[in-house]
């Protein structure tokens, strides 16, 4: 009974969510350094981000569950798919982090000169397909 990695998160937050949907299906999973993430989100790239862990047995059924939501659109408060308003694709990253503009740009120097973490960031959607990233 091996345990393997199904998949890694930056936030705690979709971590249990899957872990939710995973023991709903009947599926044992546990998540490993999700304390140290926690505690402080900047060892992120040193650990490696939260990992989910499940059976080796369990594998071929988790990646059908994984790829079933991957496959969901994405929708707004009114239930509307969300499109990318360039190419119109509904393969959209959601939650990106972007920097783009005069603010990211001054904020960016601005961390790098005083070796501190960026303290403007704006979360949008970013198309996979052409790249456009726009917010709704």
């Amino acid at each position: 009974m091996a345990l393997i990695t199904i998949k890694t998160f930056d936030n705690f937050g979709e971590a249990h969510i899957l872990r939710a949907k995973f023991e709903s299906e009947g599926i044992a999973c546990y998540l490993f350094d999700e304390n140290m993430m926690t505690l402080n989100p900047l060892y992120n790239v040193t650990i490696g981000g939260i990992k989910l862990k499940i059976n080796d047995s369990d594998r071929e059924e988790a990646q059908q569950i994984i790829s079933e939501i991957e496959a969901t659109p994405l929708t707004n408060k009114a239930d509307a798919v969300l499109r990318c308003p360039n190419c119109q694709s509904t393969d959209l990253y959601s939650g990106f982090i972007s920097m783009k503009g005069l603010k990211g740009i001054l904020t960016l120097i601005i961390s790098l000169l005083l070796f501190i973490y960026p303290f403007y960031i704006k979360r949008v959607y970013k198309c996979k397909k052409c790249n456009t990233e726009f917010k709704k």
